[in-house]
Parts: structure tokens; C-alpha cells; sequence
């Protein structure tokens, strides 16, 4: 975006941008904490403020209202991929599909292993296709029925199918946010994704241990064993289980691994839904519409079984959309009006040792996820921010790309009004701040490279052969993105 300051304006004060940050925290804070209440408003508060912060600066308003337009255009992606998975997951219902992966998961997951397959099941998936939001709205869902049969309370089970998706969301080769963290910082694909497995292994290891640890709290006793065998009859009785429902799920990890983009991708995977409704559960044309718009509604008699299956639809996203529209509007302002980057400079100056600079970077990209309200505008805003930094003082490009993905990519789903977070709270039909405790890598991620760059453990130093390469890179990235 650009953020040229325009003739007769002038750069906020540091004050006068942590008044517009301040609002926005302190609005939703109290909104959300004492009063039980969405953010949508405090958030439009926190716009409102920004705005007049802005016009005090000398910014037309012209150039205000175009940082919002611009948020909001760059939130149109996400939105067209809420609306296709909220009709993914409402026709997947219909047609048997989620109801076969949840009685497969009953049947072979035992609760004292579940937590861990779950971790392991979500990571080897988000690894495969390259998508977070992917493997939530498609295995993660699916899990989360089977945690709730087995008696997982709900935030539990997110967590883990969280802490899966984003380790592979991180680590793979063919997701977005790991392409573009290190192109911007100024290193190669697998120089990036070799130098986080120090950190990402450490967090994942962590994560698994403690998973295994809660997941043995789970016997499963003899009521356990009876609510099971309930919900397995209801839904063997409700839909026609087989395994050719399982096919749905493997189109949409095929076209993610052969690299199609996520909302042809996902889309095929409703297609292979709908024919399977037609024709293996007998649905018509009327009863497939009411579900992809209005979502699946279960009436089984029993609470369990109508409570995992009652979901989905199109309109089950639009609270999910506002949230991310309003959102992406105070992004929008924040980062036209320069009061974002005057922040941003503001915690670089007091950066003097690698481990702070380390420290600088992750607040930036934390910050970042709770102010533009985007992972990719996190790693966009960190890398640009830091990567003259790194080299000025001989730091290799990766040490920047490693502490931009460890913070930033990870974080966005802990950010209850952040595009990541609203997705998956909807998705997975469980509060962000409800799961956020339990996503164990999600928060381990940036403690553990905070305490390598403390440590100094695998800092790489600039080679002085490839300083003016990695220099020029960084440039040649940020211009690409600018423009």
C-alpha cells in the first residue's frame, strides 16, 4: 500500500498513533471481557479514532477512506474462501461425508490417543496441501466431532487441530506465508524453511508431549463407551456410511498438493459433495441448496448427535465476514496514515542486541496480526520493517524470515477479530479465546525464537560474498510488493 505522506499532511506523533492503537485494545478489551459482547463496534470505534488521528495529521480524507477500501479489498480473498468452506461444510454434512470421518474416528480413535493423532493427523495434512484454513475446514472438522464424542472438551480438541494446521502451514514448501517470508526478507525457499526447523521442531516437540500428557486424562469410561455407541447407530441409522465418502476430502488434498489455488480447490470439493448427496443419501436439489446456504440442520432426537452435525451454510459466515471487513478498514487507515510504521520505527530504535532485534520483529508481527488484521500483511509488515536492519548488522536474511514466520504466521488465529482468528473460530464453532490457551505451538512458536535469539543459538551471520545479493533481494522483494 502506499504510504507516501501527501503535501500538507505531516508523520503522527508516536502518542498519536498508540491513541488509535489504544482504542482499538482498550474498545474490544472491555467489550469482550466485562460485557460478554462482540467486537464489532469497539472495532468501528477504533476506525473512528484512527481516522480523526489522521485528519489531525493534515491527511485528507479522500486518503483515509482510500486505506479502508484498500483494507477491505485486500480482505476479499479471505472472504470468498469463508463463504466457499461455510457451504463446503453445510453440503459435506448433508452428503455423509463428515458423518462417515466421524464414525471412522470413533471407531478407530481411542481417547488416550486421540489428542496426538489429532496434532499429527492435521500437521501431516497442512504439510501436504500447504493450507491452514484448508485442513481445518476439511479434516479439522471433522476431528473436532470425533473429539466431542469421545468427551474431548471442544477448545482441547481446536487446539490441537490448530497446532497441526500451522506447523505445516509454516513448514511447507508449498504454502503461501512460507514463499513469501523469505522472498521478502531476502533468502531462498529452502535455506528458510531448513533454518526453521530448529525452532519449529523444538515448539511442534513441546506441543506433542503436552497433548500426550492431557490426552491420557481421557480413559474413556463406561458412560464415555455408551455415548459413543449411541452416536455410532444414529449415524450409520442417518446417513449411508462408506467409504466412498472419504472422497470429497482426498479431492480437495490432491488439488492443494498439485498447487491449485485454494478457492477452485476447496470448490471441487464441494462439487464431489454435491454428487455424493444426490447420489448415495438420496438428496434433492431444495434440500442441497438449504444446506449450502442456511447449513445442515440434524434432528436425531439426540442433543450429542444434533449438536456435531448441526452446522455449516453461508450464512453461518457472515458474522465471521463483518468482523473481518471492520477489521481490515482500521488495518487500512493504520497503515495509510503512516501510524502503524511510526509505531513500528519506534520499537526498532530500541532494538540494541540481536536478541532484542529478535524481540523487536516478533512484537512487530504480533502487533501487526492485531492491528492489520492479516497473517500476510504481518509478514509483509515484518520483513519490510526489519530486513535493512539484519544486514546492517551482519545477520543472514533467514535469522528475519525465521522470526517473521515464527510470529507472524502462526499468531493470526489467536487474534479473536484478525482474519485468521474470526475464520477459525467459525470453522471450528469453538471462541477464539476459548481454544487460544490450548494451541500450545501456535504461542510456543515465538517464546522459542525469542529464546534462540537470545541464546545466539543458530544465528547465522551474512556471509560477505552474498551481502549485496541479500540486500538487493530484500529490495527487489519489497519493491514487487509495493507495486
Amino acid at each position: 500500500m502506499d504510504t507516501t505522506i501527501p503535501s500538507g499532511a505531516r508523520a503522527p506523533h508516536f502518542w498519536e498513533a498508540m491513541i488509535s492503537l489504544f482504542s482499538l485494545i482498550v474498545g474490544i478489551s472491555i467489550s469482550i471481557v466485562i460485557y460478554g459482547l462482540d467486537p464489532h463496534i469497539p472495532m468501528l470505534l477504533g476506525v473512528f479514532v484512527a481516522s480523526i488521528v489522521a485528519l489531525r495529521c493534515g491527511f485528507d480524507w479522500h486518503i483515509i477512506q482510500s486505506g479502508m477500501i484498500r483494507g477491505i479489498t485486500n480482505a476479499l480473498p479471505a472472504t470468498i474462501i469463508l463463504i466457499i468452506v461455510g457451504i463446503l461444510i453445510g453440503v459435506w454434512i448433508l452428503a455423509g461425508v463428515v458423518p462417515t470421518l466421524i464414525y471412522y474416528g470413533l471407531t478407530f480413535l481411542s481417547p488416550s490417543i486421540f489428542l496426538p493423532a489429532t496434532l499429527v493427523i492435521c500437521a501431516l495434512t497442512s504439510l501436504a496441501t500447504g493450507t491452514s484454513w484448508g485442513t481445518t475446514g476439511t479434516i479439522g472438522v471433522a476431528l473436532m466431532g470425533v473429539g466431542a464424542g469421545l468427551g474431548f472438551p471442544l477448545p482441547v480438541v481446536a487446539g490441537a487441530v490448530l497446532s497441526g494446521a500451522y506447523f505445516g502451514d509454516k513448514m511447507s514448501p508449498l504454502s503461501d506465508t512460507t514463499n513469501m517470508a523469505p522472498a521478502l526478507a531476502g533468502t531462498d525457499l529452502f535455506t528458510h524453511i531448513k533454518h526453521m526447523s530448529y525452532t519449529t521442531g523444538v515448539a511442534i516437540a513441546i506441543t506433542l508431549v503436552i497433548d500426550t500428557i492431557i490426552g491420557l486424562g481421557y480413559g474413556g469410561g463406561e458412560s464415555n463407551l455408551v455415548r459413543i455407541s449411541t452416536i455410532l447407530e444414529l449415524l450409520d441409522e442417518k446417513f449411508t456410511i462408506n467409504v466412498a465418502m472419504l472422497l470429497p476430502p482426498l479431492v480437495v488434498v490432491f488439488v492443494s498438493y498439485r498447487k491449485m489455488p485454494a478457492i477452485p480447490g476447496i470448490t471441487l470439493g464441494v462439487v464431489a459433495g454435491v454428487i455424493l448427496a444426490f447420489g448415495l443419501q438420496g438428496a434433492d436439489y431444495s434440500t442441497v441448496s438449504n444446506a449450502a446456504f442456511g447449513g445442515y440442520e440434524a434432528s436425531t432426537g439426540n442433543e450429542d448427535v444434533d449438536s456435531l452435525l448441526s452446522r455449516g451454510g453461508m450464512s453461518s459466515m457472515m458474522y465471521t465476514i463483518s468482523l473481518v471487513l471492520v477489521a481490515m478498514m482500521f488495518g487500512g487507515v493504520m497503515e495509510r496514515t503512516n501510524q502503524l510504521k511510526v509505531i513500528a520505527d519506534k520499537v526498532l530504535a530500541m532494538a540494541k542486541s540481536t536478541g532484542s532485534l529478535v524481540l523487536s520483529t516478533v512484537l512487530t508481527c504480533i502487533g501487526a496480526n492485531m492491528v492489520l488484521c492479516d497473517q500476510y500483511m504481518s509478514i509483509v509488515m515484518g520483513a519490510r520493517t526489519y530486513a535493512q536492519a539484519y544486514a546492517d548488522r551482519g545477520l543472514a536474511p533467514e535469522n528475519l524470515s525465521r522470526a517473521v514466520e515464527d510470529s507472524g504466521t502462526v499468531t493470526a488465529n489467536l487474534v479473536p477479530w484478525n482474519s485468521g482468528g474470526a475464520y477459525q473460530a467459525a470453522t471450528l464453532g469453538v471462541a477464539t479465546i476459548a481454544y487460544a490457551p490450548f494451541a500450545f505451538f501456535c504461542w510456543l512458536s515465538p517464546i522459542v525464537t525469542l529464546v534462540y535469539g537470545y541464546m545466539g543459538w543458530t544465528i547465522n551471520k551474512l556471509e560477505p560474498t552474498t551481502e549485496s545479493t541479500s540486500d538487493t533481494s530484500a529490495e527487489t522483494a519489497m519493491k514487487t510488493e509495493e507495486t
